[in-house]
């Protein structure tokens, strides 16, 4: 299941996890580390910057000359309105009638909101036999890229002549914002569905306006159950060779409540790909960092990304010990937990690839050739010369922050925080800006923010508190006044317990009641709690939100010039915005043997009858109907393509566009991705349509989704 990325915060206070899980990960390490090269013979390869296409500046050439083809413009354009990005996933369209195709993961809690009373749709699975069975899932939307805007120019000119770093990201999001509406507008606007989001590219050396058509009403068609869609659970999460069914249908319908007309669609290939196939997995990867210096990486192994992976664990061990107590734990913390233990080993393998002395000494040597370039043109020399030094010098002022970095990270996450503790971050500033007489309609928007924070079990509440009370006093000292006025004495167990029994915002409906009769005040535990935190916190985001802002001025320096000495030939970092990348299905050595390019169900039965519980354990309907599948079908596979956090449920298509697979996975080899891309056994994994199809056929005798997936004209039922 591909990662999404848990980003750290300078300012503002809270953070939010970027959900686009989701992730390519790259390099295990052992055998990098074991057989590395001295640092002086490691050189930089031609695609460590990966090869994230963007559709605006599509690369026809390199195609044609890596693989003798060249796809027209029609091409592209099927390609691109032929995929969808859900709010956390990819997606992509596979009939005429609006039938979308993801991952089973990025359906998992619009499967669980559309569970009705008696019903376990997660554990069960879902079918909806008919058009009429099809249930939406409110709040979920899907996103049609139909076309894109250079406004590189007017980006450009709105910063010149600012003050500061600020003044120059503040008239930028102004300029943003104001062709964000024009184009809406000129697009038909919120009548036709139009949403505009404004996409930085090489760190702002580009910048183009994505106009996307948005579908609010999607409904579920089918879901596989969780132990088929999840096959393996965390032990296998990562790995290859696999056997997962990591697959989910939806549809989108129009406002008058019928299917959408999507002529332009990927049709599902019953033939698939074999060994050395050229393939291309179109789709919205997350976030990479392939354009950060290596100072910059060399803070991320040493504070950041160890502090967050900390951090993980800690909240990966709260949950365990919340389930094990609970086997009726709802299904939300069960996703949770999937969540977060695919988070930690995706981190954990970022960790160890930014400590792989081979993989950053690439990353050296491609620095130091780009420093070469530089000053090979007095103009570029002088224009951006200094830049380097001067990022490297900020990563010196964030590491003095150390302590306070890992004591705050992520701080009022709804995931990795107490729900008590977070409702008191927003109903601090929510009281604040009542006394201090906040219009109506303000103080409105701030409560609903109260009341969105999701809820947790009481006691799941209070280990999550103490959790994050620990993590400060460990990183702060015990001893430290800081830690004293926060904990006012108690142990971190015992101040959560009071925060979680004794504050009304604990409990949902008591938190809307105290923010409705006006009884919350501001010596309510939680918010008495979240006001000494914030007040510990306020001096570190004084501190580190203008390092940030001159950071991503620099970064922005730092893509021009980049994008200058290399143009086109280095793709921009990912952004969750639609790329197209080329792959070739090919197998790879390791563990001291070699991994095949497909798995089959005879596979899959075989960790089944291995193991037969736990994470192996099959649906009962998989063990009866065992005898009725073809066992030899293909049911995963894998492909050199770049992908990361956000291809989650990207299409696989071969030349002719025809959809071969489906992205679930990246196998632990391709964890240091986010920052560099290696293909010698770094993989893509992706579900086989054959085995999909198989499945659907065989198992779930969903002969109206089979028939409507590969038949020209489907039925309508």
């Amino acid at each position: 299941m591909s990662f999404r990325r848990i980003l750290p915060l300078t300012a503002p206070v809270f953070l939010s996890l970027l959900l686009v899980s989701p992730a390519s990960p790259q390099q295990p390490m052992p055998a990098a580390t074991a057989q590395a090269q001295t640092a002086d013979s490691v050189q930089a390869g031609r695609f460590d910057n990966g090869k994230m296409w963007t559709f605006e500046y599509p690369p026809i050439e390199y195609l044609r000359e890596t693989y003798d083809f060249a796809p027209d413009t029609t091409w592209f354009r099927r390609a691109r309105l032929g995929a969808l990005r859900l709010p956390n996933c990819s997606a992509s369209l596979v009939s005429p009638r609006g039938l979308v195709m993801t991952n089973h993961h990025c359906g998992r809690e619009a499967t669980t909101a559309v569970t009705r009373a008696g019903e376990s749709l997660l554990e069960n699975g879902f079918y909806a036999a008919s058009e009429a069975d099809e249930r939406k899932a409110d709040g979920m939307h899907a996103d049609q890229l139909i076309a894109i805007v250079d406004i590189t120019e007017e980006m450009d000119r709105a910063g010149r002549g600012a003050a500061d770093p600020a003044a120059i990201q503040d008239a930028r999001e102004r300029a943003g914002n104001a062709a964000s509406e024009r184009i809406a507008e000129e697009y038909g606007g919120e009548e036709e569905g139009i949403v505009v989001e404004v996409v930085s590219l090489w760190n702002g050396a580009r910048t183009s306006a994505y106009v996307f058509r948005r579908y609010d009403d999607v409904r579920l068609v089918m879901a596989p159950e969780l132990q088929i869609g999840y096959f393996g659970g965390d032990p296998d999460n990562f790995t290859y060779p696999r056997y997962s069914l990591d697959m989910t249908f939806f549809r989108i319908y129009d406002g008058e409540g019928q299917p959408v007309s999507t002529p332009e669609h990927f049709t599902v290939s019953t033939e698939g790909v074999e060994q050395d196939d050229l393939v291309f997995v179109i789709g919205n990867p997350g976030s990479t960092s392939r354009l950060q210096t290596v100072a910059e990486l060399e803070y991320r192994r040493d504070v950041q990304d160890v502090a967050l992976l900390d951090l993980i664990d800690s909240r990966v061990g709260v949950l365990q010990q919340y389930v094990a107590d609970n086997p009726d734990a709802p299904d939300g913390v069960r996703n949770e937990l999937f969540s977060l233990l695919n988070s930690q080993k995706a981190y954990s393998g970022i960790v160890r690839g930014l400590e792989d002395p081979e993989i950053m000494a690439r990353r050296r040597d491609a620095e130091a050739k780009f420093i070469a370039a530089l000053e090979a043109d007095s103009r570029l020399q002088s224009e951006y010369g200094e830049l380097i030094g001067s990022i490297s010098r900020l990563q010196q002022r964030k590491r003095d922050l150390a302590a306070e970095t890992r004591a705050f990270i992520a701080i009022g996450n709804p995931s990795l925080d107490g729900s008590a503790l977070v409702r008191g971050l927003y109903a601090g500033q929510y009281l604040r800006a009542q006394s201090g007489g906040a219009p109506a309609e303000v103080l409105e928007g701030m409560k609903q923010r109260v009341l969105g924070v999701p809820s947790q079990p009481p006691d799941l509440q209070e280990a999550l508190t103490a959790a994050r009370l620990a993590g400060v006093q460990d990183a702060l000292g015990a001893g430290t006044a800081q830690v004293q006025a926060i904990l006012e004495g108690r142990s971190p167990e015992g101040a959560a317990a009071i925060v979680v029994q004794q504050s009304p915002l604990s409990d949902s409906a008591k938190t809307a009641q105290a923010l409705e009769s006006g009884s919350l005040t501001a010596e309510d535990p939680a918010v008495k709690l979240a006001r000494t935190l914030i007040m510990r916190y306020a001096p570190y985001q004084s501190a580190m939100q203008p390092i940030s802002q001159e950071e991503e001025e620099i970064s922005r320096e730092l893509g021009r010039a980049r994008f200058e000495v290399y143009g086109l030939d280095l793709p921009p970092d990912a952004t969750f915005s639609l790329r197209i990348a080329d792959g070739v299905v090919r197998p790879y050595s390791y563990n001291g043997t070699v991994a095949p390019v497909h798995t089959t169900f005879y596979g899959l039965y075989d960790r089944y009858h291995s193991f037969g519980r736990d994470e192996w354990a099959l649906p009962e309907r998989w063990t009866r109907r065992e005898s009725e599948l073809a066992l030899e079908t293909p049911v995963n596979f894998v492909t050199t393509a770049d992908i990361i956090g956000g291809n989650s449920g990207s299409p696989v298509l071969d030349r002719e566009l025809r959809l071969v697979g489906l992205v679930f996975d990246g196998n632990i080899e391709s964890l240091p991705g986010e920052f560099i891309y290696l293909d010698e056994a770094a993989r893509a994994v992706a579900v086989d349509a054959r085995g999909m199809l198989e499945a659907l056929r065989s198992v779930y005798q969903a002969d109206r989704l089979v028939e409507e997936l590969t038949a020209a004209v489907p039925a309508q039922r």
